[in-house]
């Protein structure tokens, strides 16, 4: 029967377990080979026997192994033809396989005694620990206390066994059992000193640059040693920074890659590994990482279009750029007459732009820029800005033009409109009598004119902002009758929709366009071609 006891050494915090863990050695590339007991235990009763195996990590069974058995400094090797051999000698045992290292000895002893205490050879952390008391002969045991370091932590009349269910490194140290019988005497069994075994080392944060430069890329990487008797253990990783940021879920990679680190990143990192199976979980030491970074140095303003010199009524951008310096930087601009600055951005960047979006010719001047990243303010030379503008005048009389050349189609355009309404006969509305009979010719009789039923004079592109030598499109919309009207009724240019003839009007050059605003209509007719005359 087993005796259970609180896990009070199991549930220690992770800190009490990295206090005591020492850093293993480097991992050898050979695995070593590895005595197994049947029974687990490594005190036994005289004449009494243990079957050992050995075993190693190539996945079948060595068809031969040597062994080794030490007592009193002497050495008794021999080879079986199995990877089994049954002892009942007290000494240190030594086995090896094929292609494995030699394993690690194994103490046997077999002894007189008539009470003894029974433990594993092997723990590691993680394992179960099982303690047993026994008594050669039929006496029975009433009540069975076990002691550790000297201090009683079991006491129980229930079980001779003593179960550890997940040992840790804590549960090293000395051990004893008191067994009581039934005729009240009380019997000590021997003393056993047990070691708790590192599954793996403590882990060692280690990383590629401890001082790297703002916006470089760092390599973390989280290193641990299996022991050579479990080098199949199975691990994952876990990052962090300062107190509890974690930087990685659980991963089977040792390895964590920042692709870029900042100066607000500077602190503390830590690592942790913890088993997949057995829960056995380890912190590494902090790691201190100081990310340096860059003042700002080489300020420079330029601008687009480039040169400095913009045109009145277009977009101005101002380029500020730094050719050194990390981290978020502010940019600012400013004109020379004035205090405040201009507009201000701040970025991870050693570039920024502003905008105006509309340039006059008050805003010609000396600009400049500034960039401060934390390290200090740095300062741009001045760039000189000139806005090239059209003088008012020469703006004047190109809308002037425009102006006149339309008023001028206009009365072309009433002109055309007259003719036609005294072509008409007598009685005859401006749309035409839509009920009479259609007009029937004489011999030798020229048609009378065809004129439209209606005229509209309409301007194109109102909005379009005139300068000199463009062309001002109108057009001139014929109106026909709806579809209501008689059905031998027939138009101009027989559509029964809008029709539209357009005219182009040329202005003037600006030397021919002064003082000629006023001029005659024959002269305004000059400026118009491909005008359809009827």
């Amino acid at each position: 029967m087993l005796l259970r006891i609180p896990e009070q050494t199991s549930m220690l915090l992770w800190a009490s377990l990295l206090v005591l863990a020492p850093v293993s050695g480097p991992l050898a590339a050979i695995p070593r080979s590895v005595i197994s007991l049947q029974p687990p235990w490594t005190t036994a009763f005289q004449g009494e026997r243990i079957n050992l195996t050995c075993n190693g990590f190539q996945g079948s069974a060595p068809a031969k192994v040597k062994w080794y058995r030490k007592n009193f400094r002497k050495r008794y090797p021999r080879e079986t033809p199995g990877n089994t051999l049954e002892v009942r000698d007290s000494g240190e045992y030594k086995c090896q396989v094929p292609g494995s290292l030699l394993s690690n000895p194994v103490y046997l002893l077999f002894t007189p005694a008539s009470f003894i205490l029974q433990a594993p050879h092997s723990v590691f952390e993680g394992d179960e620990l099982v303690l047993r008391c026994q008594k050669r002969g039929k006496e029975r045991l009433t009540s069975v206390k076990y002691t550790w370091n000297g201090k009683i932590i079991s006491n129980s009349n229930k079980g001779v066994e003593l179960l550890i269910p997940q040992a840790s490194l804590n549960n090293s140290g000395s051990y004893q059992c008191i067994g009581s019988f039934e005729n009240a005497y009380i019997l000590k069994s021997n003393l056993k000193v047990i070691r708790i075994q590192e599954l793996f080392s403590r882990p060692k944060l280690t990383v590629t640059d401890s001082q790297p430069r703002e916006g470089n890329s760092v390599n973390l990487t989280c290193e641990t040693q299996r022991p050579l008797e479990r080098p199949d253990t199975r691990l994952h990783f876990i990052f962090f920074r300062g107190s509890g940021v974690t930087l990685s879920n659980w991963s089977r990679s040792p390895e964590l890659h920042i692709t870029a680190i900042w100066r607000e990143d500077s602190g503390t990192y830590w690592c942790g590994a913890e088993t997949v199976t057995s829960g056995v979980h380890k912190l590494s030491l902090p790691l201190q990482i100081d990310v340096q970074r860059i003042p700002v140095s080489g300020a420079l303003l330029e601008t687009q279009p480039q040169g400095g010199q913009a045109v009145e009524g277009e977009t101005l951008v101002l380029v500020c750029s730094v050719v050194e310096g990390t981290g978020d930087t502010t940019f600012s601009w400013y004109r020379e007459d004035m205090e405040e600055s201009l507009g201000r951005k701040s970025r991870r960047s050693q570039r920024a732009e502003l905008e105006i979006p509309v340039i006059w010719e008050s805003h010609a001047g000396f600009y400049y820029c500034t960039a401060d990243n934390g390290h200090g303010l740095i300062q741009s030379e001045a760039v000189n800005v000139t806005v090239i503008s059209m003088p008012g005048n020469r703006r004047g009389l190109v809308a002037a033009g425009a102006t006149g050349g339309t008023l001028s189609f206009l009365l072309l355009a009433v002109a055309l409109l007259f003719y036609c309404w005294h072509q008409r006969k007598p009685g005859d509305g401006l749309l035409g009598d839509t009920t009479r009979s259609p007009l029937t010719l004489g011999p030798g009789e020229p048609p009378p004119p065809k004129c439209p039923a209606s005229v509209e004079l309409q301007q194109l592109y109102s909005n379009v902002h005139l300068k000199e030598g463009d062309l001002v499109y109108s057009e001139i919309q014929i109106i026909q009758p709806g579809e209501g009207q008689a059905k031998n009724s027939r138009t101009f240019l027989e559509d029964q929709h809008a029709s539209i003839v357009y005219s182009e009007v040329k202005t003037q050059p600006q030397d021919d366009v002064a003082g000629k605003i006023s001029s005659k209509e024959e002269d305004a007719m000059e400026r118009y071609e491909n005008v359809l005359l009827l």
